[in-house]
């Protein structure tokens, strides 16, 4: 189990990498020039190809973690209350990862109606995701 754990926390640090950047990419793109076709394509190309492998990290952190959910059988009795705290953060993280995919696709049909300072404050969230998830699992509040 060990092993599983140790995988778990390398693919969710990968897929928050992924979370972290890819907001930063938007802030970019939201600064773009209406002239400047190019860094738009390009900005959008790195985005995509990002998200893409954003994703394809998601998959084994979330199928570990429930393996992992699986094999401790944690949260049978009291005091697993920080098990559905977390797993409501992971709702939040999965929610906020598809929130990039449809902000994505607002940029390629030229439709984001976003500033650059929003999307600033939106790249934050991930990092607060992540506060609370490791704190939930570490500490157990309750």
């Amino acid at each position: 189990m060990l092993w599983v754990k140790a995988f778990h926390i390398v693919f969710v640090a990968s897929w928050f990498a992924g979370l972290f950047y890819l907001p930063r990419i938007f802030v970019n793109l939201a600064m773009v020039p209406a002239d400047s076709v190019a860094e738009r394509e390009r900005l959008l190309l790195m985005a995509g190809k990002l998200l893409r492998f954003t994703t394809i990290l998601a998959v084994p952190a979330l199928v570990l973690g429930f393996w992992l959910w699986l094999g401790y059988g944690i949260g049978k009795g009291p005091g697993n209350g920080w098990l559905h705290a977390k797993l409501t953060v992971v709702a939040l993280v999965l929610g906020y990862h598809h929130a990039c995919g449809v902000l994505l696709k607002k940029f390629r049909r030229g439709e984001s109606q976003r500033g650059h300072v929003w999307f600033r404050w939106f790249n934050e969230l991930p990092v607060l995701l992540l506060l609370a998830a490791v704190v939930l699992v570490v500490v157990k509040p309750f």
